[in-house]
């Protein structure tokens, strides 16, 4: 095509200075371009002087030759975007061969690319299942070989060079290079995963022992915790290596032993990962007092340190312990919104107890104090705003006018906004619809009073204690269980106990609401001249000229066998105010009667002291 090309510039239709960039893009046959990325070269047309290009979404995009020579860099027939085009599955089949596949893409980027540039150029055309999988296999296989140089953070470039390397030389090349000890720790942890396979694995693990202990003790006053993990990784490796302890070393115990060490700090400055094995190194340090130091710090440190200290109190056999410290706490109102936010978020059955209203109240004083105190207390906060099930949870047996004092609290908090703070109370009112008034602020119709006996008040009274301190609470404790075993979308034991809990919670809402319009009474004395409650009946049914007796009681009174009814049955009604001699109509059962009121009795002449309320 040089020719041709030559023939076009002699022609005054492309200049001389173009002829060299065009036979290069036409003998490659690929090309890129700054903007529409990678494109394959269908044609050139000498006639018109251009070129017939596929771009991603510009499939026969047409080009001046010009302006081609221009703006399009020509992609080698050998670089993987190039191999991708013109034989796609040769290159699927080769990434059974992870290091074949991985040197052809660092080949095509000058021998480096980054882990994002892999994946973007081979997911999802040449990788097509899981590239996670592939990729871990992939990065195992590098660090064995010699010809790759794999780092340890994922935004450096991986590196092909032709000259091998030992694992062993690359190891210890790796670790020195590393600067500082937190950045040899990295390296370290990374050398683990390697070291079984290491054909001189104690050489190289006793060469970077000796570096870390080095390292730890120059480290150990100045950065506690950086020196901590240090410990664990040496003693990793050692462990790994086969190799024994060094005598002399600094061990966990003197990092926790020394001057001036803070222990909640010391576990905020150390890796989470690293949590578990800080605590246990913590407890072998302080065998008389960790528990103490533990309980204190709780309250002082992140969500995610409090579960661990939490976890920790529990796994030993402390859980009283725990409990009584969050009790406290809680009850004090000065528990910190970090340890409610984990608290919020575990409220499993261990704790059911002392899962209630004071906890949200604790809560909403915790976040008003970070407030006040210009800390951050959003994540606690947009955890209730997330958690739909927290309020109803933590009220699930709270009394009414609990509910109520946390509803005023919430409505005067100056945490939430307007919107947030509306959706918090239309759960409340979900869970307790008695409370709709007080969010409305709307006055409504205030509901009858209902006249009760002193003994069916006493029923209601038992079966509301029964409800709110034993089967409210074991309903709570069978939820936090089902919680536990996972997603609760297919958790069929969650849904029946959120299920029961409705049944529980409106029956409920139907005692507060029925106690809190009951007036008790004992019906002694009533008035005959009508007929009132606390009278005898004596009737004549007109139909069958017979004659019943009915004593009228209070509102939940009802004994038929006994010929005792509640004012506000149809009977009760019928006869109430009227006087001996007075016929009355009423509808039974679908049934019309007349009864003509013979005579009127007080049911009671005299109040016994057992039926007065103490």
């Amino acid at each position: 095509m040089k020719q041709e090309f030559e023939k076009l510039a002699a022609a005054g239709k492309i200049e001389a200075r173009h002829i060299q960039a065009l036979t290069l893009l036409t003998e490659s046959g690929c090309c890129c371009h700054r903007s529409w990325g990678f494109g394959k070269i269908k044609a050139v047309d000498t006639v018109f002087a251009r070129f017939t290009i596929d771009f991603p979404g510009k499939p026969g995009h047409t080009m001046d030759l010009s302006f081609a020579a221009e703006n399009l860099k020509p992609i080698p027939k050998n670089h993987i975007m190039a191999r991708k085009v013109n034989d796609l599955e040769a290159v699927r089949q080769m990434a059974a061969h992870h290091l074949e596949l991985i040197q052809l893409v660092l080949n095509s980027y000058g021998g480096k690319a980054t882990v994002d540039q892999i994946h973007q150029v081979l997911v999802p055309d040449v990788i097509q299942d899981d590239w996670r999988k592939w990729w871990e296999v992939a990065r195992r296989e590098m660090k064995r070989d010699g010809h790759f140089l794999v780092p340890v953070k994922k935004t450096d470039p991986v590196v092909y060079q032709a000259q091998e390397t030992t694992p062993e030389n690359r190891a210890r090349a790796d670790f020195n290079a590393a600067k500082g000890l937190k950045a040899r720790v990295v390296v370290v942890a990374e050398i683990l995963k390697i070291i079984p396979d290491l054909p001189d694995k104690g050489a190289v693990a006793g060469d970077i022992i000796t570096a870390l202990n080095t390292d730890i003790t120059s480290h150990q006053r100045t950065q506690p915790a950086v020196a901590l993990e240090a410990i664990f990784t040496r003693d990793e490796l050692r462990q790994a290596a086969g190799l024994p302890a060094v005598e002399g070393e600094v061990s966990a115990a003197q990092i926790w032993l020394q001057d001036g060490v803070k222990f909640g700090p010391l576990m905020e400055a150390i890796p989470a990962a690293k949590h578990h094995r800080a605590l246990d190194s913590f407890k072998l340090a302080n065998p008389e007092h960790w528990q103490e130091i533990i309980r204190g710090s709780l309250n002082l440190v992140p969500a995610k340190l409090a579960k661990e200290f939490a976890a920790m109190l529990v796994r030993e056999g402390k859980l009283s312990v725990l409990k009584e410290a969050l009790t406290r706490l809680i009850s004090q109102h000065s528990a910190s919104s970090e340890l409610l936010l984990w608290f919020g978020r575990e409220r499993n059955e261990d704790f059911v107890d002392i899962l209630g209203p004071e906890v949200f109240r604790a809560m909403l004083t915790a976040m008003e104090r970070d407030q006040f105190a210009e800390k951050r207390s959003n994540r606690l906060r947009d955890f209730i705003l997330e958690d739909q099930e927290l309020i109803g949870e933590l009220t699930a047996s709270a009394d009414i006018e609990v509910i109520k004092d946390l509803t005023r609290a919430l409505q005067l908090s100056p945490v939430f906004d307007d919107m947030d703070k509306r959706s918090l109370l239309a759960r409340l009112v979900k869970a307790h619809p008695a409370v709709q008034s007080l969010v409305s602020g709307e006055q409504t119709r205030q509901e009858s009073t209902l006249t009760v006996s002193w003994e069916s008040l006493e029923r209601r009274r038992i079966e509301y204690e029964d409800l709110v301190q034993k089967k409210i609470p074991a309903n709570s404790k069978e939820i936090a269980i089902a919680r536990s075993y996972g997603d609760l979308r297919e958790n069929h034991e969650y849904k029946a106990a959120k299920e029961i809990q409705k049944v529980l919670m409106r029956r409920k809402e139907e005692l507060e609401n029925q106690m809190a319009r009951s007036r008790g009474a004992d019906f002694s004395n009533a008035k005959t001249d009508v007929v009132n409650m606390g009278t005898v009946v004596e009737t004549t049914n007109l139909l069958t000229n017979q004659r019943e007796s009915f004593t009228i009681l209070g509102a939940w009174d009802s004994d038929p066998d006994k010929g005792i009814i509640s004012y506000l049955s149809p009977v009760g009604g019928a006869l109430l105010n009227h006087k001996a001699g007075d016929e009355v109509e009423f509808e039974l059962h679908g049934t019309k009667h007349r009864h003509r009121i013979e005579k009127i009795e007080a049911w009671k002449t005299e109040t016994p002291a057992s039926s007065v309320p103490a």
